[in-house]
Formats: structure tokens, C-alpha cells, sequence
């Protein structure tokens, strides 16, 4: 079934204008795209036996249905903000996970295969954070298409739509972001 995109905006700026039941007609809408963006980060973060996509898309609209002020101005930027959202969701999950591997006030126990595994996962996933939040201390419209791009799963059309650049311009950044990361995650 084809989303109406006009109908998403729409609700999108009725929630801006205070209308809060708006916002659950939007995820209504688009439900089944937010759990193929939350499937796709958590492939990627490989955290799936304990944090599952309804979760993250549960955990996401908690965190987004309190935006009072959010001014989203279509399908594509709400996907661009959620996606963000998952992605600090994910990156404080991994926090919990290396906390734990560096004790966490619990006594030792058993070397467990799954759990080794798992804080090597998350130290990845927080060493990748580390890199996308200096990138975007460098370049800010690079952070964007990186996050529409890679945790949004937004094609490049939709990425300049949503981040409204050219598609040149997304292509050009898109690859000196990727560049950049490679470079710094070795």
C-alpha cells in the first residue's frame, strides 16, 4: 500500500500546531517503515537477542511524541528525526552493555560466548558514534546525510528531499562522509 506523503506532512503539521493526536496517525502511516528502519540499525548493531525491533520503535515514538516544539516538514525529515532517535537509542543501549563489561558494581561471573560478543558489539557501535559525532563537528551536512543515508535507510533522492540539497550536493557529501569514516575507523 502507497503511503499518501501529502497525508503524512499533513498530520506532521497538525501535531506541530499542537494537534497530539496527529502524531499517532503519522506513526499509523508509516509504522511499517519505522520497523524496517529499526530492523536495519539493529542488523547493523547485532543486539537483536535483547533489544528487538518493536522495541526501538516503541522507544522511538516515546521519545519523539514528546517533541512539542518539532517542526518536521515531511515524511522524509520525520524519517531523518527518527532515525537519529534510533540511533541515540542504540548508542545509549551500548553504553549499558559496556558499563557492564567493565563491571557495573556486579561481581564477576563466567565468561559467557554471547555476552563477549555483544560488549564487543556495543564498543563498536559507541566507537561509530564517536566518529559520526566528530564528523559532525566537522561537517554538519555531513552528520545529516550520514544519518539519513545510513541509519534512515533514505535513498538519495530522499535524502536530499528531506535534508532539501541537490541530489549532487547529497552524492558529493555522502561520499566524503563515508571517506571520512573509513578513515577514522580504520
Amino acid at each position: 500500500m502507497e503511503i499518501d506523503r501529502k497525508e503524512v506532512t499533513r498530520f506532521l503539521k497538525d501535531f506541530a500546531d499542537g494537534d497530539e493526536e496527529a502524531f499517532d496517525e503519522v506513526v499509523a502511516l508509516v509504522y511499517a517503515d519505522l520497523r524496517n528502519i529499526a530492523h536495519r540499525q539493529l542488523r547493523r548493531a547485532r543486539f537483536g537477542e535483547t533489544l528487538d525491533t518493536t522495541g526501538l520503535v516503541h522507544e522511538a515514538y516515546m521519545k519523539l511524541v514528546d517533541q512539542n516544539q518539532a517542526r518536521w516538514q515531511d515524511r522524509q525529515h520525520f524519517f531523518a528525526i527518527t532515525a537519529h532517535a534510533m540511533r541515540q537509542i542504540i548508542v545509549d543501549y551500548a553504553r549499558k552493555r559496556f558499563a557492564q563489561k567493565r563491571g557495573g558494581g556486579e561481581s564477576p561471573e563466567e565468561l559467557d560466548e554471547n555476552k563477549v560478543g555483544a560488549r564487543e558489539e556495543a564498543e563498536r557501535i559507541l566507537a561509530l558514534n564517536d566518529a559520526v559525532e566528530s564528523l559532525g563537528e566537522i561537517d554538519e551536512r555531513m552528520l545529516r546525510v550520514v544519518e539519513c543515508r545510513f541509519f534512515a535507510g533514505l535513498s538519495e533522492q530522499e535524502t536530499s528531499e528531506a535534508l532539501d540539497m541537490s541530489l549532487r550536493t547529497v552524492q558529493r557529501t555522502w561520499k566524503r562522509a563515508r571517506a571520512w569514516l573509513k578513515e577514522e575507523l580504520g
